[in-house]
């Protein structure tokens, strides 16, 4: 597996690059966040709500395949499950809900927690169990903030985290930096340009903090 930070929420993830391979990106931003719109081809959009930095599918080439709300999935080959959350600590009162979604392809099981607003409840978790990579928000403010993202670490326990939804330079969107979450960690994290594993390779001793650079 292959995943690629675009920026913001927008990941790329691929079984295998080239013509045979299956692409699937997660929540397609407008360019009014400060960054140039993804536009490459995709199989497989996810979008977790409808803003305009997570739901620009239309962007994206090909003809992909755009799942916006919660329910199983299966397209070719890659099994995705929408969950039901909210991106507020009162059931989307304020901000309405949210769709986390657990990608399950080449033997790999990833998690996209969407702008998560909450920590995760019993039912929740059940869906999410046995995760292999976390794609988490921690900036705070729109989303839960670095605290809470370390209790969702926690609470989910995957092999790998990747944080997400926090100020790098460019970004127009009033979020926290990475900093914070880092030490509030406590793992010395490793920074890559992208993430290339399989699932014999995955960490089994401890979670590993991984730093995508866009």
């Amino acid at each position: 597996m292959i995943i690629t930070w675009i920026g913001h929420s927008c990941f790329k993830i691929q079984d295998k690059t080239g013509s045979e391979g299956v692409t699937v990106v997660t929540d397609p931003f407008d360019k009014k966040v400060g960054f140039k719109a993804p536009n490459f081809e995709a199989d497989i959009v996810t979008v977790s709500h409808d803003h305009y930095d997570h739901n620009n599918a239309n962007a994206l080439r090909g003809d992909p395949f755009v799942v916006d709300c919660a329910g199983e999935y299966d397209r070719k080959g890659v099994a995705i499950a929408g969950i039901e959350s909210y991106h507020d600590t009162k059931q989307g009162a304020e901000k309405g809900k949210n769709i986390i979604y657990r990608i399950d392809m080449d033997d790999i099981s990833v998690a996209h927690l969407g702008d998560l607003g909450h920590e995760l409840d019993t039912k929740q978790l059940e869906r999410l169990e046995g995760t292999d990579i976390l794609l988490i928000p921690i900036g705070g403010k729109y989303t839960i903030d670095y605290k809470k993202a370390v209790e969702v670490v926690k609470q989910i326990d995957p092999r790998i985290v990747i944080p997400m939804h926090y100020k790098v330079k460019g970004l127009k969107v009033d979020v926290d930096g990475v900093d914070k979450f880092v030490k509030e960690m406590g793992l010395k994290p490793t920074n890559e340009e992208k993430l290339k594993i399989s699932k014999k390779d995955l960490p089994q001793e401890e979670t590993e903090l991984v730093i995508l650079n866009m």
